[in-house]
């Protein structure tokens, strides 16, 4: 397995991965997310190829075959008086193909993904997880991760 930059010739794998992560959120939250919908269209992911503050990593067998994903984005907090500034980097996706699950490829990209933001300078690294998923968040809190704040809403009918 080898992790790499994504390319324009990888969006049909990633547009299938996308698809597995919309059927987890849909089944979690049905009332917010559309199941068979997509998140990005072909022109939109191209977009965020070329831009180098949206790097999207992929893990590829030695086939080049696209086995996960993790979609980042750098970012700087917001200007404060009181607090630091600093580079954040944001996972704003992360997944591996359900066939290829249980192989570590998920801890491999997370890893890349650390090493990425320590070369940029990142103080942090960030991402939202949805209340229920309890996978993704075991997941996360095996690489060392912690809830930083909590999001939380009322659902006005």
């Amino acid at each position: 397995m080898t992790i790499r930059k994504a390319k324009i010739k990888d969006i049909n794998d990633i547009k299938q991965l996308l698809s597995q992560v919309l059927k987890i959120h849909a089944d979690l939250r049905p009332d917010i997310f559309k199941n068979n919908s997509i998140k990005y269209t072909n022109e939109e992911l191209k977009e965020i190829l070329a831009d180098e503050n949206r790097p999207i990593f992929v893990a590829v067998d030695d086939r080049d075959e696209v086995l996960g994903y993790a979609f980042c984005v750098l970012k700087r907090q917001p200007f404060s008086t009181m607090m630091y500034d600093f580079k954040t980097l944001y996972i704003d996706d992360l997944c591996v193909d359900e066939n290829a699950r249980g192989q570590h490829i998920g801890k491999a990209l997370f890893d890349y993904v650390t090493e990425f933001a320590k070369k940029q300078g990142c103080y942090d690294i960030t991402l939202n997880v949805w209340e229920n998923n309890n996978a993704a968040r075991k997941f996360y809190e095996s690489m060392g991760m912690f809830v930083k704040e909590t999001q939380m809403e009322i659902i006005l009918e």
